[in-house]
């Protein structure tokens, strides 16, 4: 009886992480950690990440010629793809230097805790959806000239909103996983986030200069 009670301690009250990521991200974590499997983790990304794939469409010229309902077919199929490969990197790099911070988090509390950066992006699904069927065109086009559709700003608005709310959750989820404060968490994002996007960027720096090197020859 004493064993039970500590479980149930442990694991927390019950929570839909749909509903309480938004408000409770901590909280939220935390039984993901506890009470849910790596494969429940991996279906709430997989309904997030339809939405994280969708907001890639704006400016897509190459899909231009492809049916709505391709398109959407797509999205499903890529998403659990896109999810266990973008959470499993994020996963790995913020359990990696967590650690710098004395963070205790296992890899597998990570990756369940940051699957919860998906939810906010299953808000922006339908808005997306409503604009690629009713007008893809000024989704899709580069060179679209025409007056925006009524969804346009919506859109824009609700996907700010939830990039915003992403990032945010983030910081919460990495803090709970590894019992860090919010600020040692936002930097175990931050730092890691850098040094990626300046590798990046020197990448792209040496094959663009390659390229101009070889097309002079």
């Amino acid at each position: 009886m004493e064993n039970y009670n500590e479980t149930t301690q442990q694991e927390g009250p019950k929570v839909n992480p749909f509903l309480s990521t938004w408000m409770h991200p901590k909280q939220t974590a935390r039984y993901m950690i506890n009470a849910k499997s790596i494969g429940y983790a991996i279906f709430v990304m997989f309904i997030g990440y339809i939405g994280s794939l969708l907001t890639g469409l704006i400016d897509s010229n190459f899909l231009l010629d492809v049916s709505p309902w391709i398109i959407m077919l797509i999205c499903v199929i890529l998403a659990p793809i896109a999810a266990i490969v973008g959470t499993a990197f994020s996963s790995l790099i913020f359990w990696l230097f967590g650690k710098l911070f004395k963070g205790t988090a296992t890899y597998s509390q990570m990756f369940k805790a940051f699957s919860l950066t998906a939810v906010p992006f299953i808000a922006v699904i339908p808005f997306y959806v409503i604009w690629l069927f009713t007008s893809p065109e000024s989704l899709m086009d580069t060179n679209f000239i025409g007056s925006a559709p009524w969804i346009f700003w919506p859109t824009l608005i609700v996907t700010a909103v939830t990039t915003i709310w992403s990032f945010v959750t983030s910081v919460a989820v990495v803090a709970e996983a590894h019992q860090i404060s919010n600020w040692k968490a936002f930097f175990t994002i931050f730092i890691p986030s850098v040094i990626i996007g300046i590798v990046v960027f020197v990448l792209i720096i040496i094959v663009v200069i390659g390229i101009i090197g070889i097309s002079m020859m």
